[in-house]
């Protein structure tokens, strides 16, 4: 599904040279929870960008199911980013006076879906939210809060979910939550990868990549590791 070969990140600001990513090759196959960790400045958010297409490599080359984005427009990326990639951030970026529904079926405007609406309550009866349709943001608990984003992410049946530090902002109950939940995504085809900093988090992925200096310094793939616990039910 994701194939990075040679990747390279590199930015400059008068005769400083930063190599945000430094020639990282890395694959993911569909269907994979993979989480990547690192300190400040290792590199995360650069390769969530550009595997969310949301930037491009300076050299190297991305595959996206097959098709070499690296070198594609704007139009082209974002047609990709609309089709196949849902993404999750740690603050959940709800419109506050909007219910939950709506808010969920926001990405599906501009396609101007008549199915809007059924497939937003499909969407929030996934992530166990049906029942919260109508309720705006300031309603919800920050768990609901951040489930409803999910929703939203899901809404357009992207083949990939990029999530940054979905945790980030819960409590250590509501956090487990929603690791429980993407495992049940994964287990359900979807490939996700998560950027978080928590290590409790990042036990719940099939595999756990190191970055530090923009290199991959340990995956955990590499020496068969599978820490990802049995899941449990989400609580309602």
């Amino acid at each position: 599904m994701i194939q990075l070969e040679g990747i390279c990140k590199v930015y400059r600001a008068g005769d400083v040279e930063v190599r945000a990513l430094d020639e990282v090759d890395l694959t993911i196959a569909a269907g994979e929870l993979v989480a990547i960790m690192g300190p400040s400045g290792s590199g995360k958010s650069t390769m969530m960008n550009i595997l969310g297409c949301l930037d491009a490599p300076t050299s190297g080359r991305y595959l996206l199911d097959g098709v070499d984005v690296s070198g594609l427009g704007d139009d082209e990326l974002a047609d990709i980013r609309g089709r196949k990639i849902g993404f999750v951030f740690q603050s959940y970026n709800l419109i506050a006076r909007t219910s939950a529904v709506v808010n969920v079926e926001l990405p599906l405007l501009y396609a101007r879906s008549r199915t809007r609406r059924q497939r937003a309550n499909a969407a929030l009866d996934e992530v166990g939210l049906s029942d919260r349709a109508m309720h705006v943001p300031s309603e919800l608990s920050g768990g609901q809060q951040q489930r409803v984003a999910i929703a939203r992410a899901l809404v357009t049946e992207p083949a990939i979910l990029l999530a940054d530090e979905p945790t980030g902002n819960l409590d250590s109950t509501a956090g487990t939550e929603i690791a429980q939940m993407l495992v049940r995504l994964s287990e359900a085809g979807r490939t996700i990868v998560l950027i978080t900093h928590e290590e409790e988090i990042a036990s719940y992925a099939q595999r756990v990549i190191r970055l530090r200096d923009g290199r991959v310094v340990d995956d955990s793939a590499d020496n068969g590791v599978n820490a990802m616990p049995t899941p449990v039910e989400v609580a309602e």
